[in-house]
């Protein structure tokens, strides 16, 4: 009886990589065409290394662990 129950349960953890594959694909699948010319894959990585760089600074400064010059 309770079989099929622990099966489904087993299964979840399958379905939720699944669905975040596919998130992320879907939302990152229209940057593989860009990484085809050297122009464009040096600009998409200096627009991620400076999207990171702003996220640390920005929680940085809000947390308080460096002082705002």
């Amino acid at each position: 009886m309770f079989g099929d129950f622990f099966d489904n349960i087993g299964r979840y953890p399958s379905y939720f990589v699944t669905i975040v594959l596919g998130i992320f694909f879907s939302a990152f699948g229209w940057l593989v065409p860009l990484w085809k010319r050297p122009v464009t894959a040096v600009a998409l990585v200096g627009f991620v290394v400076g999207m990171i760089m702003v996220v640390i600074l920005t929680l940085r400064a809000m947390l308080g662990l460096t002082p705002i010059t």
